[in-house]
């Protein structure tokens, strides 16, 4: 393309193009690696975010997709450099990987602004890495390109395939129900995960991906790519080729990220039957680009798209599967017509050029519109008394006797609370009961704990119970399944009205008419409020305090109300 850029035009000018003695210092550091003034002069510097670590196994191929992405770089002119990042492991982080998203937003943005960084590609994949990276470039505003990690190999047990997280709880459920072994559970455990890359199944993190390249941020086909497959570092050469011409073009995400842009992105997201968690960081990521998006968008959205992506835990098949049946290019293909097909990309080509040529392969992975393999919105907003900012669900992974149902209360107060009492055999306890736990949003988990999906109580397990209503003010994994309502705001921790659910009580939820009911008097639940405590704070100190005191409510995004756009942070000063 026509160079729009001048080298003099670039930002990293300031600090290695300049004739005085600073930049003779940054130069010479540069040098101290062993480059030399044509390795940069002139050139764009490119910074790749990298966050593999040791502990991450989705991100654990991500050291080597540098070192694809930088000769990328290198081929089209541009000096690549590695910049690591704070690595979000899913399975390992605690009390949650949600309380340190922001903490990563804000890590890529400020990596971002203090280097003589041009434009960035961002590596990550594992659930709230995809959000973090993003919204921290959107704040920083310079050329992006997204690279996803993708997803694993199907897990396999004695001919059966797994699904990470789906299949884990499955199982853990029949072990507690005593219908399978130690050593069963035990080759379960060895052979779920077999290789790199994220969850198999549309879990958070296949969905963010998935979500990044339906907004334009990831070169086409990018998000479906398996983690161990060739076609993944090819990918990552041709982000680093391309960044350095998205660098000369001027073509941040301000250009890219419109409010249709993100209509596209929650209607891939119906369509693919995508995770909960979706919601409360797209609402985030499109606050940062200043687009005043709220979680009852996906609700209006989700009464228009059906979910046709036959993958679990909606479906039947998992990521690997949908790659070979045409991967998301196929399946926007298949929602051509509710899309805004002329939204501009990374590609410098817009979505419907992007997906012109792209077919289904499997039509029993990727169905059509006219066969969808479930009519009910993949997720929808329900309101009522004790959720007056609203909750969500997951209609297409609950039965359907459960999405209209009233039941009686068994309140948790917190997590430790519910861990003492659910596997009690004398808990009084029936299918048409509601359990409920409070206190485990942004402030009170803290960080908003993935504990949505509530463990069925044994009792019920050995009677071969396997699902019944759950309401958090939680979240819960992608990988989750079942009658879960999720994200209640304003939480508990805070005094929303949640709180004030009782034991006893009785719970109504109708799901095609969005209602979520607490059947108690205005009058009764303003005594329960005047007789409210509000708990001590987690943190005194340090970031969990920060976190406290600057973090929204899930129907907010859970950014803090700092980081949210506004007024544009400068440039920093080179002395």
């Amino acid at each position: 393309m026509t160079q729009r850029k001048y080298p003099t035009d670039l930002r990293s000018h300031r600090w290695l193009g300049v004739a005085d003695l600073r930049s003779f210092g940054h130069r010479s550091r540069l040098r101290q690696f062993g480059y030399d003034t044509q390795d940069w002069a002139g050139k764009p510097v490119i910074g790749i975010v990298n966050t593999w670590s040791d502990i991450n196994a989705c991100h654990g191929h991500l050291r080597e997709r540098a070192q694809d992405v930088k000769r990328g770089v290198w081929e089209a002119g541009g000096f690549p450099i590695e910049l690591p990042a704070m690595s979000l492991a899913e399975p390992f982080v605690k009390p949650s990987t949600m309380l340190y998203r922001n903490f990563l937003a804000m890590e890529t943005e400020e990596l971002l602004r203090s280097h003589p960084i041009d434009g960035a590609v961002l590596l990550g994949g594992c659930d709230k890495t995809t959000p973090a990276l993003i919204m921290g470039a959107i704040s920083m505003g310079i050329p992006t390109i997204y690279v996803p990690a993708g997803p694993q190999l199907r897990g396999n047990w004695r001919g059966e395939y797994l699904g990470a997280g789906s299949d884990a709880w499955k199982y853990w459920d029949e072990k507690r129900a005593g219908n399978i072994s130690e050593e069963e559970w035990g080759e379960v455990e060895g052979g779920v995960s077999r290789s790199f890359g994220t969850c198999q199944v549309m879990g958070t993190a296949a969905t963010m991906m998935a979500i990044a390249e339906a907004i334009g941020l990831s070169l086409p086909g990018a998000s479906s790519i398996p983690a161990v497959d060739s076609s993944h570092p090819r990918m990552c050469g041709n982000s680093g080729r391309r960044i350095v011409d998205m660098v000369w073009e001027d073509l941040t995400p301000a250009k890219i990220l419109s409010a249709a842009a993100f209509d596209n992105a929650i209607k891939v997201h119906m369509a693919m039957g995508g995770s909960t968690n979706a919601i409360i960081h797209v609402v985030a990521m499109a606050r940062r680009a200043g687009i005043p998006l709220d979680m009852m968008r996906f609700d209006e959205l989700a009464r228009e798209v059906p979910v046709i992506a036959n993958v679990r835990p909606s479906g039947k098949y998992l990521m690997e599967d949908f790659y070979y049946a045409g991967g998301l290019r196929a399946m926007m293909a298949e929602i051509k017509q509710m899309l805004d097909l002329s939204c501009l990309t990374v590609t410098g080509q817009t979505l419907g050029e992007n997906i012109a040529d792209a077919k289904v392969h499997l039509p029993d992975v990727i169905h059509s519109l006219g066969n969808p393999v479930s009519g009910e919105g993949a997720t929808v907003v329900l309101k009522g008394n004790i959720a007056p900012n609203g909750c969500v669900m997951k209609p297409s992974a609950a039965p359907k006797h459960l999405l209209k149902h009233r039941g009686k209360v068994i309140a948790f107060e917190n997590y430790d609370h519910m861990a003492r009492e659910v596997d009690r055999d004398d808990l009084d306890v029936t299918p048409d009961h509601i359990l409920v736990l409070k206190n485990a949003g942004p402030k009170g988990g803290p960080g908003m704990p993935e504990w949505g999906m509530l463990p069925i109580p044994k009792k019920l397990l050995k009677q071969g119970i396997r699902d019944m209503v759950r309401i958090s003010d939680a979240r819960m994994s992608g990988t989750s399944y079942g009658a879960c309502i999720l994200h209640v705001a304003p939480e508990a921790y805070v005094g929303g009205p949640f709180a004030f659910v009782q034991t006893g009580d009785e719970i109504e939820i109708d799901v095609d008419a969005r209602r979520i009911h607490l059947c108690v008097t205005d009058e009764e639940l303003a005594r329960r409020r005047a007789a409210w405590t509000p708990p001590a704070p987690h943190y005194l100190r340090g970031y969990g305090a920060m976190f406290s005191q600057h973090i929204g409510q899930a129907d907010e995004g859970c950014d803090f109300d700092f980081l949210e756009s506004g007024a544009k942070v400068p440039e920093p000063e080179i002395h």
